[in-house]
């Protein structure tokens, strides 16, 4: 769980540092160039016909500083998103395959509980780190030891309601950065509309360009951060989603193919 745990830091650092690398670069070689010639394009035929209103450019949208920053935090909450969506479907492979060998009818009694596990004790070290193996080696154990159903019942839903927990904690990164980004739009907001008013002595003498300009960073954060963060919430839920399915289908697996399986033999037979 250590390694995991490490790993999973190490991935999100150098995620964040591709994204940056990758946006930063593109904005530098594609997106602000394109902004200014356009905006330059603009700017000569407003001057020579000023009745005409430019149309809105993507480029010219995305061109400030908060956009990027917002478009970097999205991208870096995408991959982790997609990191977790990832080992969350492979934990729901699982389900899919028969760890516990029973026949029809077959029950499982306390002196069992070891020959059932070793199909599930054999499974490689990463995927008995997953949830389904850890609940059902938790319940077999558990069974050994007390010899009670309720007990088993029991440790297999604290198991998969820590590991609920435990996915639900780490998720706060990402739910950081969908908070984060409409703030980071709002400072975009902030500062253009005090540049805007820094610049009201032009707007008076009748230059309103730079106003106008000071003005579209402002609106233009906003808007791309409430966009931004309308998608990655809804990545977020989904994700949530699957993870919620995941635990339930685990609890369910456990009591078709274990619990409901379980015998205690009578004290007055021999077992």
């Amino acid at each position: 769980m250590k390694q995991g745990s490490m790993y999973e830091a190490l991935f999100q650092v150098a995620a964040l540092i591709l994204v940056i690398i990758i946006v930063h670069g593109t904005y530098v070689t594609v997106i602000r160039p394109n902004a200014e010639l356009i905006q330059a394009q603009q700017s000569l035929m407003q001057e020579q016909n000023p009745e005409m209103v430019p149309e809105r450019s993507v480029f010219i949208i995305l061109r400030n500083y908060e956009q990027e920053f917002c478009i970097i935090f999205f991208l870096w909450a995408v991959t982790l998103i997609g990191m977790k969506t990832q080992h969350t479907l492979r934990q729901r492979n699982l389900l899919e395959r028969t760890l516990i060998q029973l026949q029809d009818g077959m029950s499982i009694l306390p002196e069992d509980s070891r020959n059932i596990a070793r199909p599930v004790q054999a499974l490689p070290e990463k995927e008995r780190e997953y949830l389904l193996p850890r609940a059902l080696l938790a319940g077999l154990h558990r069974f050994q030891s007390t010899q009670n159903i309720q007990a088993v019942s029991s440790i297999i839903k604290d198991t998969c309601e820590s590991e609920a927990d435990r996915m639900e904690t780490e998720l706060s990164i990402v739910r950081y950065i969908a908070w984060a980004i409409p703030s980071i739009g709002f400072l975009g907001t902030v500062r253009g509309i005090g540049t805007a008013l820094g610049q009201a002595y032009q707007a008076v003498a009748g230059d309103i360009a730079g106003v106008t300009q000071s003005l579209g960073v402002a609106f233009n954060s906003t808007f791309v951060a409430l966009v931004v963060s309308i998608f990655l919430m809804f990545l977020l839920h989904q994700l949530q989603l699957l993870q919620d399915r995941l635990v339930l289908d685990c609890q369910n697996y456990c009591d078709e193919r274990l619990i409901r399986h379980l015998q205690i033999p009578d004290k007055g037979e021999p077992a």
